[in-house]
C-alpha cells in the first residue's frame, strides 16, 4: 500500500493514496517525512522562494534518507511565466534564478546531474474556439497544442479544416498507427486529435483554468545536460540514468518552461517528438524520460486529450492524483535497487510518474496553495 501524508499548513492527515481513505500507519519512514513535510511548508506555485523550497527540502530528505537517485522538478518560472506579464529583462532574471538554485543543489549534495528543459514559451496569440461545434471537443487544462475531437458533423469537418489557426487534424487510425497503439488503447482515444498552430490554444466546454499569457512553443526539440552522453531523443535518458548510476549518485532534474532558447548550461538538443507529435509539459513528457518509450498512449488526458466516458461513476481510485486511475508501470525509480526520492513544487507528479521511494511536492489546485504532500511507496529501505 502506497501511503499518502497531506500538510495543511502543519494539519497533518495520513491516507491510503488509492482509497483516499484514512488511515492509521506508524514507522520510522513516516515520522520522517512528517518531519520534513512540517519542516518545509510550501510558499506557493510563483513565489519566489517556490524552487528554493524544492532544494530545502531535498538536503532534508537527503540528511535522512541517503538516497542515491533524486528525481526534481523546478516549476515556479513555468507558473509566473504562463500566467504573469512580464518583460524580457525580467524573465530573463527568472530563468538565471532556477539554474542558480539547481547549481546550489548539485554543489551543496554532491550529485551528478543530469538536467532536461521541457521546452520553451511563447505568447499567447488568441484561442480557437470549439465550444459551438455540432460535436464534442475536449482538452486538458494544461495543454494548448492538443484538443481531441468526438461525433463531429461534416459541416463541423469543413470548418475546422479551413480555420487558419489549425494546423493539422488526425485521425484515431493515424495516432494509434503512430504509437503503435493495442486494442485497448485505441478505445481511450477520440476520434480525432486536433493541433493548434504555435501561439494558439483551444477553448473548450471543458477549460476553466486562468487564461495563460505565455503558452508552450513548438518543442520538437528540447535542451538536455547530460555530460560525457549524447542522446538523440528523450526515451533515451532511461539508459544514461542506468550508466551514471553504476559510478556515483545521480540527480535528474526537470527545469519546466525553458527550451533551446533559454537553457543557460551546456547542453544539446534531445529529440521530444516523433513525427508530427511532440510533447508538451506534462506527465506523458514524463513518463516517456523515466521509462525509456513513448507513454503518449498510456496517460492520453495528459497528452491533451481527455477519455471521454458518460458512464463512469463518481467513486475513483487515487483521488489526490488527478486523472491517474492508478501508478504508473515502469518508471525508473520504481525498479532501482537502491534508495529514491523526488521533490517537486508541481502537483501530482512526483509521486505518481517517478517511481522514487519517497515524493515530496506541493498540494496545488490551479495555483492555490493548500499545503504539500508527501508519498511513500516504499518503506522497506531505511
Amino acid at each position: 500500500m502506497s501511503i499518502a501524508i497531506v500538510d495543511a499548513r502543519g494539519w497533518q492527515n495520513t491516507l491510503d493514496l488509492k482509497t483516499g481513505e484514512k488511515i492509521d500507519a506508524a514507522g520510522p519512514v513516516i515520522k520522517l517525512v512528517k518531519d520534513v513535510l512540517q519542516r518545509h511548508p510550501y510558499p506557493g506555485d510563483t513565489d519566489p522562494g517556490s524552487n528554493r523550497w524544492v532544494s530545502d527540502t531535498a538536503f532534508d530528505l537527503i540528511d535522512r534518507y541517503a538516497p542515491r537517485f533524486v528525481f526534481l522538478t523546478y516549476a515556479a518560472q513555468y507558473f509566473s511565466g504562463r500566467y504573469t506579464p512580464m518583460s524580457k529583462e525580467t524573465r530573463a532574471r527568472m530563468i538565471s534564478d532556477v539554474f542558480l538554485e539547481a547549481e546550489r543543489f548539485i554543489n551543496r549534495s554532491g550529485f551528478a546531474a543530469i538536467a532536461v528543459g521541457t521546452g520553451d514559451m511563447t505568447p499567447l496569440l488568441g484561442f480557437i474556439d470549439v465550444t459551438r461545434l455540432d460535436g464534442l471537443a475536449v482538452c486538458t487544462h494544461w495543454s494548448t497544442r492538443y484538443a481531441g475531437l468526438y461525433g463531429p458533423s461534416p459541416d463541423d469537418m469543413k470548418i475546422l479544416e479551413e480555420h487558419p489557426h489549425i494546423e493539422k487534424i488526425v485521425s484515431q487510425e493515424e495516432v494509434v498507427r503512430l504509437f503503435d497503439g493495442t486494442p485497448e488503447q485505441t478505445l481511450r482515444l477520440p476520434e480525432y486529435l486536433m493541433l493548434a498552430r504555435e501561439g494558439y490554444a483551444f477553448k473548450t466546454i471543458s477549460d476553466a483554468m486562468r487564461i495563460p499569457v505565455m503558452i508552450p512553443s513548438l518543442n520538437f526539440n528540447v535542451p538536455l545536460h547530460a555530460p560525457g552522453h549524447t542522446v538523440e531523443a528523450i526515451t533515451g535518458i532511461r539508459q544514461i540514468l542506468e550508466e551514471d548510476l553504476s559510478e556515483k549518485n545521480v540527480a535528474l532534474i526537470a527545469i519546466e518552461g525553458v527550451g533551446l532558447d533559454e537553457f543557460l548550461w551546456p547542453h544539446r538538443p534531445c529529440r521530444n517528438s516523433t513525427e508530427w507529435y511532440y510533447y508538451e509539459p506534462g506527465e506523458a513528457q514524463y513518463l516517456t524520460i523515466v521509462s525509456g518509450r513513448h507513454r503518449f498512449l498510456d496517460y492520453p488526458t495528459g497528452s491533451g486529450y481527455k477519455y471521454f466516458n458518460g458512464a463512469e461513476g463518481a467513486a475513483r481510485s487515487y483521488p489526490f492524483s488527478g486523472h491517474f486511475k492508478s501508478i504508473p508501470e515502469g518508471a525508473f525509480a520504481s525498479t532501482f535497487p537502491g534508495k529514491s526520492i523526488a521533490v517537486g513544487n508541481k502537483s501530482m507528479f512526483m509521486h505518481m510518474v517517478t517511481g522514487a521511494d519517497l515524493s515530496v511536492e506541493c498540494f496545488a489546485r490551479n495555483l492555490y496553495n493548500q499545503g504539500t504532500m508527501a508519498v511513500i511507496h516504499r518503506a522497506d529501505k531505511l
